[in-house]
């Protein structure tokens, strides 16, 4: 059995996310909590903006929920660069035990699933799971510095500027994360660096098909089921792939990387990416869909590419995870 119901499910008691100048720019951009126009957040180098966002989306999670910093017992968190360095940086002066993770886009995903098995099996009371990405940073260490001017494939995605993070309490009003599944590696062979969609798409197929297997639901018994980040790419293959397998998504899935962007106004081909965007998604505009009422029962999957500049220039492929969260507004949901 891979599907793990959390009989003591802990609540998300404060939540926030930091965006660029872009990513306000798009349709959820009145849901973020802040953001700067220039990506730097008052710092010298991208690598630093990036830590900076994540220790401001901390800071401002644990405000909302009326939290002090004293409160927390764990952080669970990550991000793209080396090392998972831009976390390790931002979230240094918390001066709290730090899990470092690193799932790629799946990352949120992880650090949310870590975070509520260690509260529901008794270890921790709060936990906080953060994670961020910045485009320039990710350009830098994955593609081409931004003065190489590049061009990216159709397929491409975007890497999002963007923090999310969200604490986790065994106490609280919900909304509740009642079940995790934690994916496994699959490899079907994608190399393509400028597809991460196709490469993801095979984890996020397996996940789900599992899920639904095992539990015996529904695509409809949700109100939304959502990946980050397939993009338009992936989304396409795991949609039709999910009917050859008798499962219709049609009426409820969507994507982070296709909520963060509009399609037509902002340029980002098939989508947005990286650790940053399905958090600040969840962050920014889910858990307030579930505040006002509009949202009771979402399946969230976030997808990760695990793969290394140093693998692809050595001819390997592109393995993918996808990592499950059920949040419900009702405990037992």
């Amino acid at each position: 059995m891979r599907v793990l119901r959390l009989n003591h499910a802990p609540s998300i008691v404060g939540y926030a996310a930091v965006v660029g100048g872009k990513e306000h720019e798009g349709p959820l951009g009145a849901d973020f909590d802040l953001h700067d126009d220039s990506g730097k957040f008052g710092m010298d180098t991208w690598e630093k903006s990036e830590s900076e966002m994540q220790r401001l989306a901390l800071n401002l999670a644990l405000s909302k929920g009326e939290l002090s910093y004293q409160s927390i017992d764990a952080i669970f968190a990550g991000d793209l660069m080396n090392q998972c360095t831009g976390s390790a940086y931002g979230l240094l002066s918390f001066e709290k035990p730090y899990f470092g993770l690193y799932g790629a886009c799946s990352t949120f995903a992880e650090a949310t699933m870590l975070s509520s098995l260690m509260i529901n099996a008794g270890y921790f009371r709060k936990c906080a799971a953060v994670s961020s990405s910045h485009f320039c940073s990710a350009e830098r260490q994955f593609r081409f510095p931004l003065e190489y001017g590049g061009q990216r494939a159709p397929t491409a995605q975007w890497t999002a500027t963007a923090s999310g993070a969200a604490i986790l309490s065994a106490d609280g009003n919900g909304p509740y994360v009642t079940e995790v599944m934690p994916g496994i590696i699959v490899d079907k062979g994608i190399n393509d660096i400028n597809n991460m969609g196709a490469a993801m798409a095979p984890a996020a197929i397996d996940t789900l098909t599992a899920y639904f297997t095992e539990t015996g639901k529904q695509p409809d018994d949700f109100d939304l089921i959502l990946t980050g980040d397939l993009g338009l790419e992936g989304l396409s293959i795991t949609r039709t792939l999910m009917k050859n397998e008798g499962y219709d998504l049609t009426k409820v899935y969507n994507d982070c990387g296709l909520l963060l962007y509009g399609k037509a106004s902002q340029d980002v081909h098939c989508g947005g990416s990286g650790c940053g965007c399905s958090a600040s998604v969840i962050c920014g505009h889910i858990l307030k869909r579930f505040a006002k009422g509009e949202l009771k029962n979402v399946l969230y999957l976030a997808t990760g590419a695990l793969m290394s500049p140093n693998s692809l220039k050595q001819g390997a492929t592109i393995p993918g995870i996808a990592h499950l969260v059920h949040i419900s507004s009702e405990q037992n949901g």
